[in-house]
Order: structure tokens, then sequence, then C-alpha cells
């Protein structure tokens, strides 16, 4: 299999304003260790030559994500360098009409090490559309964020995201569970 890391949504303003104000520091000190993580994976990606694609919402006017303002931009601790690719995306989807797939193809692309954000929102779709189109998927099981929603802590959606995604497939392609600090390239 021919691997390539996958980082969705890690932007500025992603997490903002996700939980209540009592929340909000939670929910900001889990983002940056996950930011971390997903950065240390980065490094030993680009030092084993793994492809690494960022994906980066652009929101319309107004939105927190609004594409030029400061919260749409990424975090620094993940910009990608010189010739890596940006795909830009205005769905939870990563794949829908984006240039993804042309850009995994061009690489001869089979298996997808993923993670990012939001947890049930793009990360869970972009994983469940990547299998269905023929990817085997790794999902960082620690290395995927999302805010409250609700009743749901953000430790609750997470769990349960990585209990229904795992082993979810399509055919002969699966999700497997892996924590960052186990993936080696």
């Amino acid at each position: 299999m021919t691997t390539a890391l996958l980082i969705i949504d890690v932007q500025n303003a992603i997490l903002e304003n996700e939980g209540t104000p009592d929340r909000q520091p939670a929910i900001d000190a889990a983002l940056t260790e996950t930011v971390g993580r997903l950065q240390s994976l980065q490094a030993r990606a680009r030092a084993a030559h793994i492809p690494v694609i960022l994906v980066q919402h652009d929101g319309g006017p107004g939105d927190r994500l609004a594409r030029s303002s400061h919260g749409w931009g990424l975090r620094h601790e993940i910009a990608p360098v010189p010739g890596e690719t940006v795909v830009h995306k205005k769905a939870c989807d990563s794949f829908f009409q984006t240039d993804l797939q042309d850009e995994l193809a061009k690489r001869s692309i089979t298996h997808l090490v993923i993670g990012g954000c939001m947890t049930q929102f793009c990360v869970d779709t972009t994983v469940r559309r990547a299998v269905s189109l023929g990817y085997h998927v790794t999902l960082l099981s620690d290395g995927h964020a999302t805010g409250d929603m609700g009743e749901l802590t953000f430790p609750q959606i997470i769990a349960h995201h990585n209990r229904l995604l795992s082993g979810f497939d399509a055919g002969a392609h699966h999700v497997e569970l892996r924590r960052a600090n186990e993936i080696s390239f």
C-alpha cells in the first residue's frame, strides 16, 4: 500500500465557541494536545517521504472559517511546507467537489492515515467516503478533535466515533484505529 497522511481542518478558529465558557478551556487544551500529536506524526511522515495532504475548510462571509480570515488559517504547528498539497473544501466531505481524489491518484495512494477536526462532521464523513471510494483508512484514535454538542462532551463524541468507525468497511476496504504514536511510516 502507498500511504499518505491526511490532516483535516486544523484551522485557527475550528473549535472557537464550541463549548460553554466553563468548558471552552478544556476543549482548547485538548485541541492543542491533538495538534501536537498531529505535528509529530506530520514530521515523521515528512522524514519518511510520505505525502502530507492538508484539508482546509473555506467558510463563507461571516463564518468563523471565512476564507482569508485569521480563523480560516491553518494552525502554525501543521502549516504546509513548499510542495505539500492543500485541498480546499466547502462541505464536510473532503472529497466532495474538491481535487482530493485526483491528488491521491497522482501519487498512487491506496491507504490514508487520517486525523483532524471536527470528529462528527468532517473527519467522520471523510473517513466513510474514503473507504467507500476504495481506500484503506487508519483513523488516528487520538488524532481528531471536536467541541461539546448539547449534552455530549467532546470526549464522549470522540469515543463514540472511534467505536463507530472501528472496522467500518466497504468490500475489502476498512477503517483501522491506531494511536498516533503507533504509526510508523
